[in-house]
């Protein structure tokens, strides 16, 4: 019944399937759609499932997923994403879900699109934290500093090297699919909203439009997490005004 319910959900807020990004365009250069794809409205699902360790959810939102188009790669590539928002035990929780998924399907005669893995290779070192650093400022929209970070800088540290650096610098995996399964994960617990507010501004930097974060709401909505979507709505209501 709960499958039935989110599929009629993606259905519902998205409607016609927007055509997916030529793979030769960078992130940066993706064009602007006016609509999430399937594909894309799955993500906030994965990432609410995952950060609240609901695990049949978890598992209808990935079949929706990869029904709709994210290949396994993707899907992993999502769920290791989310360690970073979400904590190492419910991203291991959440692979080892995928894991049972993709092999119950082979079984069942559905073999899932494999994907790819990133093309290019990490830098280290100095390399990785500028990298990092230049990766924080486009996403951010601005260089993050604040009385927080010279209190821990080392948090920052982390942040531009690791979060900006290792993860983000992996192109398996767009930004917009990335700040989708940030929101989701972030709008799904509870004392987050300073995050989710940053991220849903991350968002809208990397290309996604306020009309696009509305049905990220929708779909939250919709599929029953009206907290989620509440959180949601209203981070991205301080937003709104001055980005269309």
């Amino acid at each position: 019944m709960l499958r039935a319910v989110l599929a009629g959900v993606l259905f519902a807020v998205v409607g016609t399937v927007a055509t997916a990004a030529p793979p030769h365009l960078t992130t940066h250069q993706m064009p602007i759609s006016t609509i999430l794809s399937a594909k894309q409205a799955a993500i906030p699902l994965i990432a609410a499932a995952t950060a609240t360790s609901d695990m049949p959810r978890l598992r209808i939102a990935l079949t929706e997923g990869v029904n709709a188009g994210l290949t396994v790669s993707e899907a992993k590539e999502i769920l290791v994403h989310l360690y970073a928002y979400a904590g190492f035990p419910r991203s291991l929780n959440a692979l080892g879900e995928l894991m049972k998924l993709v092999e119950e399907r082979r079984k069942g005669g559905i073999v899932d699109q494999p994907g790819r893995g990133p093309s290019r290779p990490v830098a280290t070192g100095a390399a990785l934290v500028a990298v990092g650093t230049a990766n924080q400022t486009r996403i951010s929209g601005q260089p993050v500093k604040g009385p927080l970070f010279d209190f821990a800088p080392v948090i920052n540290q982390f942040l531009q090297a690791h979060l900006f650096g290792d993860i983000f610098e992996r192109d398996n995996l767009d930004w917009q699919s990335r700040e989708l399964a940030t929101v989701g994960a972030l709008a799904a617990p509870t004392g987050l909203e300073a995050q989710l507010k940053s991220h849903m501004n991350a968002s809208l930097n990397v290309g996604l439009t306020v009309a696009q974060m509305r049905q990220v709401v929708d779909v939250l909505r919709r599929a029953g997490d009206a907290g989620a979507a509440d959180r949601a709505s209203a981070a991205l209501d301080t937003l709104s005004a001055g980005k269309k």
